[in-house]
């Protein structure tokens, strides 16, 4: 099974420690394989990813950028990038199962919105130009829920104050997750870092899915020890 991530040597000894876990899984359909023999180098980024880049840039005519940090099988990646087609789309995925249900997302939708970051999403926030994203999705990323794998959970400061960098004034974080025990740390890590605001003003704000919520396949397992919480924030 290939792999997504960069396999340079020098590379991987300079990345950040690892927030995921394989990158490959089951055997590809023969359609999966044939869409990221064929179509992955259309949709995906070039890698490396040039200081400063305007995400901006890479759609004509986008009105704004979203981002999806870890899109899984790519339901709510898809299906956002559907409803709002004027609205360019980057997904950060490194499994390589997810990426090639997303492209066949892309394909069966006709969409021209998207763009595939098959890697770790950290090294496009250390690249993109400041505020240049509108919206940034965080939804069930890998939990690590034993004490010792904490450190590898992919909301800390470091990767909050990086997506406040690349978040327009007013721009918006989502996070979910159905462990408690990292929702907790995630609210205080947001919260904690300084630049940003909860918009929570009732308890069914966090308890309940926001009204333009996709559900997602891993949602829907329901493989955690709480019922899911939402976060929304502000960038401020």
């Amino acid at each position: 099974m290939p792999t997504m991530a960069s396999s340079d040597p020098d590379a991987l000894r300079d990345r950040p420690i690892r927030t995921f876990g394989r990158t490959g899984g089951r055997a590809l359909s023969p359609r999966q394989q044939n869409l990221l023999d064929t179509q992955l180098d259309r949709w995906r980024l070039p890698a490396p990813v040039a200081d400063g880049l305007d995400p901006r840039t890479l759609f004509s005519g986008a009105r704004a950028v979203w981002l999806e940090i870890g899109f899984g099988g790519g339901e709510h990646l898809v299906s956002q990038a559907a409803v709002h087609r004027e609205t360019g789309f980057i997904g950060c995925e490194p499994f390589v199962e997810g990426v090639a249900k997303a492209l066949a997302g892309i394909e069966d939708n006709n969409l021209t919105n998207v763009r595939l970051w098959p890697d770790d999403a950290r090294l496009l926030l250390d690249a993109f130009a400041p505020a240049s994203i509108e919206r940034a999705f965080i939804l069930f990323p890998d939990p690590w829920p034993k004490r010792r794998q904490q450190k590898r959970r992919l909301v800390q400061p470091d990767f909050a104050a990086a997506l406040r960098r690349v978040l327009v004034p007013g721009g918006q974080a989502r996070f979910a997750t159905d462990v408690a025990s990292y929702a907790d740390e995630a609210l205080l890590t947001f919260l904690g870092q300084g630049g940003f605001e909860w918009t929570a003003e009732a308890a069914d704000d966090w308890r309940r899915p926001p009204s333009d919520h996709v559900t997602t396949r891993y949602e829907t397992k329901k493989l955690g020890d709480c019922a899911p919480v939402w976060y929304d924030f502000r960038c401020i």
